[in-house]
């Protein structure tokens, strides 16, 4: 089976630092895959290289298809969405007109759009309620949710998604990791980079370990959760 996304060698560099090196990853059609490591490891580099964000050199495919030459709004149309740290958010526009514009790529369809925002209200009832209030009235955890409804607005099939848990009281971290993985069993392929490394594997069906720019281990989400490395380094483990 074609892998969803691959990602091949890729390279991100600013000046003389390198963010990322020879890093390859794959993510399956509706698996969820994560990217764990400290903070400054690479993770968002990579992430921003494969949505098309930063110059990357090596090689990217999304489906199958080469994307290397195009940029963020081509992929987009294509299915490949990014919710990048914090959401940036419009915070003078509605709730539900943040949400509209997250449905640009297919705005001529008017009937469609009544029926995905019924459904992102589905996924998220809290910004049903609040869908005439101000983003930037809302708290932490709603913005995020704002975010995640935004990006899912556009239908896509593959999200990348950049710290979703960042700053999050922990009731509010759960239920984002609840809508994670019923995305997943919506069909949506899913990137994550979190420094949650816990409640990433706990969702994920695979992960990558990223250190000073490298994948330095990977395998199946419930065996680095074992794994006795990842253990003191990241999850607590004695």
């Amino acid at each position: 089976m074609t892998p969803l996304l691959k990602v091949s060698e890729a390279e991100v560099s600013y000046g003389p630092i390198m963010a990322v090196h020879k890093a390859s990853l794959t993510v399956d059609k509706g698996s969820i895959v994560t990217i764990i490591g400290a903070n400054g490891a690479g993770k968002t580099s990579l992430l921003n290289a494969t949505a098309g964000l930063v110059t990357a050199s090596g090689h990217f495919e999304f489906d199958g298809q080469n994307v290397d030459v195009l940029d963020v709004e081509d992929r987009l149309e294509m299915g490949l969405c990014i919710v990048p740290e914090r959401g940036e958010l419009f915070g003078s526009m509605s709730v539900e007109d943040n949400l509209q514009l997250g449905f640009y790529t297919h705005r001529r369809d008017r009937a469609g759009l009544r029926a995905r925002l019924a459904e992102v209200f589905d996924y998220f009832p809290r910004l049903a309620e609040r869908r005439l209030q101000l983003a930037t009235t809302l708290s932490g955890g709603e913005r995020q949710m704002l975010a995640l409804g935004r990006a899912l607005m556009s239908r896509p099939r593959l999200l990348l998604l950049d710290e979703p848990s960042l700053g999050l009281a922990p009731l509010i971290v759960s239920e984002i990791f609840r809508i994670i993985t019923a995305l997943k069993q919506s069909g949506v392929g899913i990137l994550l980079v979190e420094q949650n490394a816990r409640a990433a594997l706990e969702c994920a069906d695979y992960g990558y370990l990223m250190e000073t720019g490298e994948i330095t281990l990977h395998a199946a989400a419930s065996a680095l959760l074992d794994d006795p490395r990842l253990a003191r380094a990241y999850l607590g483990g004695s």
